[in-house]
């Protein structure tokens, strides 16, 4: 019973161990905190366009090993079995009843020799297809890291909105307990702690609604990276403020670099190259074609009417080869062959059009993320003087405030006017860093902070 006793708290111990190294585990889990660069990977690990687009290069290796295999022969077997049942006349008015077998089997090999370089520019086409995938693969890359890196810097502004918004709260109680004390010593009227009340409960409403974009802020990127909210955070980066260093001083690069680099453009350069292989194809639809044939057929017959050698001295002995070269001049295929390179042609025209449009459409895309970074740096730098300004505003209010000089009503106009040029050049500053990853996604240079 004692031995038993122990095995029972022997396996207790187990379990409650088990439990608490899962638990921790889900603590260190929930605890976690989320680089940029891991949401990035994670993103392209998981999003669903990116892994539609690996599926269409997948389906791309297919069609080349189908193009490939279009330069091989062609093997196939056949067998048919065949059982007739009934009277048959032997002769003149003599009719038996007769069961007859019969089995064929067959052998064919056909090799296409000449067929207008068809599966020669079929292959070609496969090539050029699976290129312009990749890059059409790497642009839904680029696209899905450019979408993260501006979730996460959402995320970062709103923690400092909320940063912002618990210094006020905690700056409001501790006036309102200053402005009790002043009360108390008979410098300050006592309307002034209702005033001091109602300014903290405006401050309490306003770090609840920080709050609350905090946290759809960081819903919103775990919905993108598609992982679950419970416990979901970001690692806080101390980013510095931008300067003018930051900036470009002129499109002409960033547009030079795009047009050469860009994957959509190259994209569309690959579209072009296949659409010109679709008018070769269709052109072969125009020349002679040549291929050779080889078939093996042999057979065996069995009937209740006569004897017959064995089944395989039948195979043996009814052995036969055949052996054809064809020669076909398409002379007239009922304007399919012209409506189909008329079509290819078309094709080719609306690929260079696209192009055109690729060219226009980036163009325009980097010169309004190029007029908005420098919109945003001027309206960074008019942010901070406003904050400087607003600052020395605010601690002349307080200390004439303090001596009596000043009522709490001036006072606290002063305050929400620095609050609001510090949330002000807080959402400058992060939109100005954005606008910068913009362009700077523009020259392919890494999405880091």
């Amino acid at each position: 019973m004692k031995m038993i006793s122990n095995q029972i708290q022997n396996k207790n111990m187990k379990q409650l161990l088990l439990f608490f190294c899962f638990l921790g585990s889900f603590i260190s889990s929930a605890q976690k905190q989320w680089t940029l660069q891991e949401c990035i990977t994670h993103a392209l690990e998981n999003n669903i366009s990116v892994k539609q687009s690996q599926n269409n290069l997948l389906t791309n290796d297919q069609d080349i090993i189908a193009a490939k295999g279009n330069f091989l022969p062609a093997l196939g077997a056949n067998t048919s079995q065949r059982l007739n049942l009934g009277n048959v006349e032997v002769f003149d008015g003599n009719f038996v009843d007769r069961t007859f077998h019969s089995t064929n089997l067959s052998l064919n090999v056909s090799q296409t020799v000449f067929n207008g370089f068809r599966n020669t520019n079929i292959y070609k086409q496969s090539l050029i297809n699976k290129e312009a995938n990749l890059e059409e693969f790497n642009r839904i890359k680029d696209n899905v890291a450019l979408s993260v890196v501006n979730s996460y810097l959402n995320v970062l502004l709103n923690k400092e909105n909320l940063s912002i918004a618990q210094a006020q709260y905690n700056f409001s109680l501790e006036q309102l307990e200053r402005v009790k004390a002043l009360v108390q010593a008979g410098t300050q009227p006592e309307a002034n702690i209702f005033d001091a009340e109602a300014t903290l409960a405006n401050d309490e409403q306003n770090l609840t609604v920080a709050e609350n974009s905090s946290t759809l802020a960081l819903l919103s990127l775990s919905q993108t990276l598609q992982v679950s909210f419970d416990g979901f955070d970001v690692e806080i980066i101390d980013l510095d403020a931008p300067s003018e260093l930051l900036m470009y001083s002129d499109v002409r690069p960033i547009l030079n670099y795009a047009f050469e680099n860009r994957s959509e453009i190259r994209v569309a350069k690959k579209n072009i190259e296949s659409a010109e292989l679709g008018v070769e194809i269709s052109k072969s639809g125009f020349y002679p074609t040549l291929s050779f044939s080889y078939g093996l057929n042999t057979g065996a017959n069995f009937s209740n009417l006569s004897s017959d050698n064995s089944f395989f001295q039948q195979i043996n002995d009814n052995k036969g080869h055949s052996l054809s070269l064809n020669f076909n001049i398409p002379i007239f295929s009922r304007f399919q062959n012209k409506t189909a390179l008329s079509k290819s042609s078309i094709q080719v025209e609306n690929r260079k059009l696209a192009l055109e449009q690729a060219k226009l459409d980036l163009e325009v895309n980097i010169q309004r993320a190029f007029t908005d970074a420098k919109a945003a740096l001027k309206t960074f730098t008019s942010a901070q003087t406003t904050v400087a300004a607003r600052q020395l505003s605010f601690d002349n209010a307080q200390e004439r405030y303090n001596i009596g000089v000043l009522n709490s009503i001036d006072l606290e106009q002063n305050r929400t006017q620095l609050v609001n040029a510090q949330s002000s050049l807080v959402r400058a500053k992060y939109d100005f860093i954005f606008k910068t990853k913009v362009l700077d996604f523009y020259l392919g240079k890494p999405l880091n902070l």
